[in-house]
């Protein structure tokens, strides 16, 4: 993963998505040999990323994620757990 700080501008602030990782308990975890989480342009971008690194953090310890705008929380927690 890469430490690349994608931002979008929206009116006169930025405004930037990021997945927080976390435990099963939801404590706020960095799994070593991570990168820190990225932040996106859009919400999209996040979910679209997800969605293809899911397995990268759940394999390094990461249980579940909270998406976040800026320090707004958008939505979460969400397992990263696989169905069963």
């Amino acid at each position: 993963m890469s430490i690349v700080a994608r931002t979008a501008a929206k009116g006169n602030s930025t405004v930037t998505w990021t997945w927080r990782y976390e435990s099963e308990d939801g404590t706020v975890v960095t799994p070593e040999g991570l990168a820190p989480p990225e932040q996106f342009p859009t919400q999209g971008d996040a979910e679209t990323w997800l969605g293809e690194e899911w397995h990268v953090l759940f394999d390094a310890g990461v249980s579940q994620v909270t998406l976040l705008e800026g320090d707004r929380k958008v939505y979460g927690p969400m397992s990263l757990h696989p169905a069963t």
